[in-house]
Parts: C-alpha cells; sequence; structure tokens
C-alpha cells in the first residue's frame, strides 16, 4: 500500500503527515507494508526541507522531518499510491482538477479518519503562531492514528480471506 499526504506547498502539514505517520508505522505491525510520501499542490519550495517551525514542533513529539524535502504533485502520483491524502477543502479541489476521474476516490481528506466528526481541515499553520502549529499537529496525529486503524484493518481482513482460500 502507498499513501500520499498533501498540503499546499509540502513545508507545514504534509510533511508533519509523513513523519507521523512514519514513526505509528514502525511502531505498528503494518512496519515494511506500507510505503508513505509527501508533496504540496504549488510549487513554491521544490526542494527545500520543512518549515522550521513544523520541524521544531516535529521534534518535540519524536517525529523526525529531516529527510523530506518538497516536491509538487505529479499526474504519475494517482496512478502510484492507493491513498491521496489532502489537509483541506482547498487542497481536494486542486488536487479533484488535476486527478484523473477514474482515479478520484483515491482523493480523501486526511481528517476523514480522524476521530473528531467536527475538524475536516487541518488548518494551514505557516502564518500563524506556534499554537497553531501544534493544533495542526494535534489533528495529524489524530487523523494518522485513524488512517493506521483503518489500514490494520484492511490488513487483517486480506489475510482473513487469504486463509480461506
Amino acid at each position: 500500500m502507498k499513501v500520499l499526504f498533501v498540503c499546499t506547498a509540502n513545508i507545514c502539514r504534509s510533511p508533519t503527515a509523513e513523519g507521523v505517520f512514519q514513526k505509528m508505522l514502525a511502531a505498528s505491525n503494518m512496519a515494511g507494508k506500507v510505503e508513505i510520501d509527501s508533496a504540496g499542490t504549488h510549487r513554491y519550495h521544490i526542494g527545500e526541507p520543512p518549515d522550521e517551525r513544523a520541524t521544531e514542533h516535529a521534534n518535540a513529539r519524536g517525529y523526525d522531518l529531516s529527510t523530506i524535502r518538497a516536491r509538487e504533485i505529479s499526474p504519475r502520483d494517482f496512478e502510484e499510491f492507493d491513498f491521496v491524502l489532502a489537509m483541506d477543502a482547498a487542497n481536494i479541489r486542486h488536487l479533484k482538477a488535476m486527478c484523473p476521474s477514474r482515479l478520484s476516490e483515491k482523493v480523501e481528506l486526511l481528517l476523514d479518519y480522524g476521530s473528531n466528526d467536527s475538524e475536516h481541515n487541518v488548518p494551514d499553520p505557516y502564518s500563524g503562531k506556534a499554537r497553531d502549529f501544534e493544533k495542526a499537529l494535534d489533528l495529524i496525529e489524530d487523523g494518522c492514528r485513524g488512517l493506521l486503524r483503518y489500514l490494520e484493518d484492511m490488513d487483517r481482513m486480506r489475510a482473513a480471506a487469504t486463509h480461506r482460500v
């Protein structure tokens, strides 16, 4: 399975989601079964590391973003990834506009997997303060926990179906 996290510039929210999910996967029975990456809908910061503030807040919770570099999503990503998870509704609109209609079911909001039914968007903390980065990180952790549970359930169902054959 392959998961792609997407935000606007790939320097705050989506690399944070990549780092969070990488750590969660490593500590789960899904380690080695899922590939992950992140990208941006815009090319503002291609090749740059995540925003220093995003990195600082992630590091404080034990997440490593040091190897991540910003990239722009490509049409090939819709073919390659099983899940294309956007951080907010604006990202969804950009992704749906460029995604082939036959693959549009792959494009979802990360927080569709979260536990809070009233939160759908991870707000962009780029122009905000420390508390905005903390809130984004809280929401990303919640969405990633739910995504991991979903993937673990999928994996168990596949294993059970294989045993029945």
